[in-house]
């Protein structure tokens, strides 16, 4: 059971985030940038926690790079998470049908575009926790491209469904992770898409595939969504641009039906596939991976628990 939350306090919370928005408005996006760059720096000083969290993930997964290099990858991953917030507060505010090619570079989309187009055919729509996870699925509403997204709620209730509101504004639905296979289910049946962060630990009941050198407990509801409906799955990314309200939006995989229909283990397949193509995109720059997440923190059994895992 979680713990009772005190609906003083979260109105609180909720109003020391708003003045904070209402400030963060009165000055340009890039300047407000800069500041979370400097946050980011803070955090990384003091918060030793996520600071080994980070370099102890960065050390097995990049273990010929220098220390002074992991640092500054541990450091500039703390960045990113503050600028994400800086980022979603001014999406609604900056991007719209007349202006999001000014922050937004679409490469290698056409192939899934044409797929959203067919009105019958459903489609699972992957990223990760790298660069502005969050844009991808606000464009795509902007553009007239309606997805299903699945989060975690927040703790604080009304924090999350003014969140709710900012993300949702241009159409794209979001519902709660917990109990939300009825829904997801329906949507693909219908012919809909699916937007799902598909690089999160999956507790003792994932499917363990190779992720940077290690075995990573993955979720096997996506696989087996996939081949059950019979519908394609895309993994994309939206990097940011010189550290500015930029963003280049790409496709770095699309594993079709024909893809696993003949594989042994077509599971396993598609799992790895789109495990593999989350690490690849990191690895073009690990700087704007979540590294303080805890990505590994399940084992394969008989396997010790890592440090800060």
């Amino acid at each position: 059971m979680g713990k009772e939350r005190i609906d003083f306090i979260d109105r609180l919370q909720y109003l020391g985030l708003r003045l904070v928005t209402m400030g963060l408005h009165c000055f340009p996006v890039e300047r407000n940038l800069r500041t979370a760059k400097l946050l980011g720096n803070f955090m990384y000083a003091v918060d030793r926690k996520h600071r080994e969290r980070a370099l102890a993930n960065l050390r097995r997964s990049f273990p010929h790079m220098s220390e002074e290099e992991r640092q500054d990858l541990a450091r500039r991953s703390m960045q990113q998470l503050f600028m994400l917030f800086v980022e979603v507060l001014f999406t609604t505010r900056m991007v719209h049908i007349d202006t999001w090619a000014k922050y937004v570079e679409l490469d290698a989309f056409r192939e899934v575009l044409a797929l959203l187009l067919k009105k019958k055919q459903g489609i699972i729509l992957l990223t990760g926790h790298y660069g502005n996870w969050e844009i991808l699925g606000y464009v795509m509403a902007t553009l007239g491209f309606d997805s299903t997204a699945i989060a975690r709620p927040l703790d604080n209730p009304h924090v999350n469904r003014w969140l709710l509101g900012v993300r949702e504004k241009k159409g794209q639905r979001i519902i709660a992770k917990k109990g939300a296979t009825g829904e997801v289910t329906e949507v693909l049946a219908q012919g809909g898409a699916v937007a799902l962060i598909a690089d999160q630990n999956a507790g003792s009941k994932g499917i363990f595939v190779d992720f940077f050198g290690r075995k990573a407990s993955t979720y096997k509801s996506i696989a087996l969504l996939a081949m059950e409906y019979d519908v394609p799955v895309v993994v994309g990314y939206a990097r940011r641009i010189d550290n500015q309200f930029r963003f280049q939006c790409a496709v770095q995989d699309l594993i079709r039906p024909e893809d696993w229909k003949n594989q042994d283990d077509p599971l396993r397949y598609i799992t790895q596939r789109y495990t593999r193509a989350s690490e690849e995109i990191v690895r073009e720059d690990p700087g704007q991976y979540l590294w303080v997440h805890r990505r590994w923190k399940t084992r394969p059994k008989g396997e010790e628990p890592e440090k800060y895992d």
